[in-house]
């Protein structure tokens, strides 16, 4: 059942805070190590007035990350930016060269395995991405396409993680995860960092600040960056909702605990979202700045695919699912609401 939840936590945190690392709201390092990619160039912020209209509010923008870096996601910014930072910290001759003899590995619903795969190739590096077997064969497959060994392995994300923290401990491999857990920190806090940059990007872009931000989440690490980035930005004023699926309620549940916990539920159709245990330093930083996290049906998701391709925007119910909870869930929406959302991915097929 889909279900609202108002952030208890608001302001202060967890009780027992989980770790002492939250997300980083500082993006000019980020910003500083994209300029030296050729591929890195901003996405466009979208003016969806047709939509703005039909809702009644007054502005709704969709910040657009289907084009990020030619990868098709805004993971695009996450690994790839990690690898680089761990290229700099080695004051390379020739960035090309930077890692070579490193492997990265890591476990994906295949976004985030673009960006490893892509971020290993650029600095000489190799990747190995395991992906569950629910995982689109067109992932693997654009995976390959980037110089990365592809490993299947279990029925679902946790299972193909298992796979990859065993290959990186039989193999003295690097695990670049996009979540964090107790003694695994820092690897994943970078990868969250990168994502900062499309939230100063739609900052800039935006004509007046949003009252009302829609962020998806699955283990949360953009919705966390975003929502940090956002409170240093604009203060207390914006309301901070964090979309999840019902079949992936690991944010919400943490939320309810006051403690991450582990969650269960039949396989999403957003697959990217599919995630049953959040990030530890997400967790961290939303409680703090998220003011309510929502789920949404498998239903729901389909239908805003459906609402923005007709609108000319192809994504997926992952790509979407801010959206879907800013279009049907509409909460404390009036007609001075200035909504902002993200479509994270592109189509499967692209």
């Amino acid at each position: 059942m889909t279900e609202t939840l108002q952030n208890p936590h608001r302001g202060t945190g967890l009780p027992n805070r989980l770790s002492d690392t939250l997300p980083s709201s500082d993006a000019a390092a980020v910003a500083k190590l994209l300029a030296l990619c050729p591929a890195h160039a901003e996405t466009p912020l979208r003016d969806m007035a047709e939509l703005a209209t039909t809702m009644g509010v007054a502005s709704f923008h969709i910040k657009d990350e289907r084009s990020r870096m030619g990868l098709g996601s805004f993971k695009a910014l996450g690994a790839a930016y990690a690898i680089a930072h761990d290229a700099a910290r080695t004051e390379p001759d020739d960035w090309a060269q930077a890692l070579t003899g490193r492997t990265y590995v890591t476990a994906s619903a295949g976004n985030h395995g673009m960006s490893v795969a892509a971020g290993a190739r650029v600095f000489g590096a190799k990747a190995v991405i395991y992906l569950s077997h629910t995982v689109p064969k067109a992932f693997g497959a654009r995976l390959e396409a980037q110089g990365a060994q592809v490993a299947w392995a279990g029925d679902d994300y946790e299972a193909s993680m298992v796979a990859a923290q065993k290959a990186a401990a039989d193999n003295a491999w690097t695990l670049l995860s996009d979540s964090t857990w107790d003694g695994y920190e820092m690897s994943g806090f970078r990868v969250m960092e990168g994502y900062l940059q499309m939230a100063s990007e739609a900052a800039s872009q935006i004509p007046r600040p949003p009252t009302h931000i829609f962020l998806q989440a699955g283990v949360g690490g953009l919705a966390a960056a975003v929502a940090a980035y956002a409170r240093a930005t604009w203060g207390d004023a914006p309301q901070i909702t964090v979309v999840e699926p019902e079949a992936a309620p690991a944010l919400i549940e943490a939320i309810r605990a006051g403690a991450l916990v582990d969650t269960s539920g039949p396989v999403s159709d957003m697959g990217r979202l599919d995630c049953k245990t959040a990030s530890m330093v997400a967790l961290n930083g939303l409680a703090m700045d998220a003011d309510s996290f929502v789920t949404i049906s498998e239903h729901e998701a389909h239908d805003a695919v459906q609402t923005l391709k007709a609108q000319g925007i192809a994504s997926t119910p992952s790509g979407v699912a801010g959206v879907a909870a800013a279009l049907l869930k509409r909460p404390n929406l009036g007609p001075d609401a200035r909504v902002l959302t993200f479509v994270s991915e592109g189509p499967e097929d692209a």
